[in-house]
């Protein structure tokens, strides 16, 4: 089963909504089905101008390295040469901060991944995951 737009819109309205109520920067939102191809996207007003690339990227990077972002920000601190030579392998497709959520429906299989940037890393995955389960899905690795 792959994201759809229904779901991906959903995730990106409570994203949104938690993000105003958090008082966060503004967001820009994308969600990716599992395939890395974009479902939905947002950018809201003031968002400054790369931070939907950094929201893909942290997006994309989750679905490539089958990781939250959050984790591979972990990983990478102890192994920055490995994740520098993945980062330019895949022409900066992988940003390394919190952001980049996993999309796992109820049997804990990926669906995509949602990215969000504008905020703390912090601020932009608990906007990630209220959006997610606020769609009813659930997120997060397998580890």
């Amino acid at each position: 089963m792959s994201l759809t737009l229904v779901q991906a819109r959903t995730i990106i309205d409570a994203a949104l909504a938690k993000g105003r109520t958090d008082g966060a920067q503004p967001l820009a939102v994308v969600a990716l089905d599992a395939g890395a191809h974009p479902v939905a996207m947002v950018r809201e007003d003031g968002a400054s101008l790369f931070r939907f690339d950094i929201a893909k990227a942290k997006a994309t990077g989750a679905l490539g390295m089958g990781a939250d972002t959050r984790i591979l920000a972990a990983r990478a601190a102890s192994n920055p040469v490995f994740f520098q030579s993945v980062v330019a392998a895949t022409g900066g497709r992988l940003a390394l901060s919190p952001g980049g959520v996993l999309i796992r429906d109820v049997e804990g299989t990926v669906m995509g991944a949602v990215g969000i940037s504008g905020d703390t890393g912090e601020c932009d995955e608990a906007c990630a995951i209220a959006g997610i389960l606020a769609a009813g899905l659930s997120h997060g690795d397998k580890q």
